[in-house]
């Protein structure tokens, strides 16, 4: 594992103020968010933005890993699992709104939030509509496996037909090739890859003003859409997008690195919500519906 860090900046966070919901039972009754972690009174509030295809499913893992001081919740996008028939979002303007409308009752401490690939570019948004219209600045931002939304490439693949978008997946190595093979599976698995590869691919990032929080770029070494060859590079385009340092983690493996280097990965991010956390000792919590 190799760290570096770009100089732009403090690591000083502004000053925020965290409004008290009127009751956090709101989040039982939103189909956008997944609890599965958290004390009876943890210090900080942790958001996982799925990938392209991706569930709330793939962060469940981390649930036995986090530490009673924080609270882990996952955004379960439309389209998938109990979601299936639930319409997606028209682009990722609406995306980001729904989400940040679901979140923003129980950001009543400080959040980090952190995306994995199409993931990164939808947290980069959300934290721009919770700093600007909410007045609710997150605290740190997680970037993984894509470069900034202004240098990422995309292609056209929710257009291709289904072989196209198979291999691509193959390629990524995300999905099993058992699953792939399933005639059934597949079929479930690529509505809501094409579906979410249409936002990501007909998504134009406005021309923003910097974050002021920290933001840690993750990587796996041989990850085709990032890669440690091009974290190296202004980390992805990331150190351009915050007046505060930009830190990049690079692990061994390819995009989906964060699978096996699951306790890595979750050891690096308590340590940057704050260096006195560690893995363990959760209090575990079932599934919202």
């Amino acid at each position: 594992m190799t760290a570096s860090s770009s100089p732009n900046g403090s690591f000083q966070q502004p000053a925020q103020h965290f409004p008290r919901p009127s009751g956090r039972a709101v989040r039982a009754d939103s189909p956008w968010i997944r609890r599965w972690s958290g004390g009876p009174a943890p210090r900080f509030t942790l958001v996982c933005l799925p990938h392209a295809g991706g569930s709330a499913g793939f962060y469940r893992p981390w649930a036995p890993l986090m530490p009673p001081e924080v609270e882990l919740l996952a955004i379960q996008y439309p389209g998938r699992e109990d979601r299936f028939e639930d319409p997606g979002a028209a682009d990722m303007g609406e995306l980001v709104s729904a989400v940040a409308d679901a979140l923003e009752p129980l950001l009543d401490r400080p959040y980090a939030l952190f995306g994995h690939s199409m993931g990164s570019a939808v947290a980069w948004e959300l934290a721009h509509e919770l700093t600007g219209s909410r007045n609710l600045a997150p605290h740190r931002l997680f970037a993984s496996g894509r470069a900034a939304p202004n240098t990422a490439v995309t292609g056209q693949l929710h257009r291709q037909n289904d072989d196209t978008l198979s291999a691509e997946l193959a390629r990524l190595g995300g999905t099993s090739r058992e699953v792939l093979d399933d005639p059934g599976l597949r079929s479930l698995i690529l509505t809501a890859v094409r579906h979410d590869y249409r936002i990501i691919e007909t998504y134009r990032p406005a021309e923003r003003p910097p974050l002021a929080c920290p933001l840690h770029v993750l990587t796996g070494s041989k990850d085709p859409e990032l890669g440690e060859e091009r974290s190296r590079d202004g980390a992805g385009g990331w150190a351009d997008l915050t007046t505060a340092r930009t830190e990049v983690r690079v692990f061994p493996g390819n995009h989906f690195y964060l699978t096996p280097r699951r306790r890595e990965v979750v050891a690096t991010v308590l340590r940057r919500l704050d260096p006195s956390l560690t893995i363990g000792g959760a209090h575990t919590w079932p599934s919202t519906p």
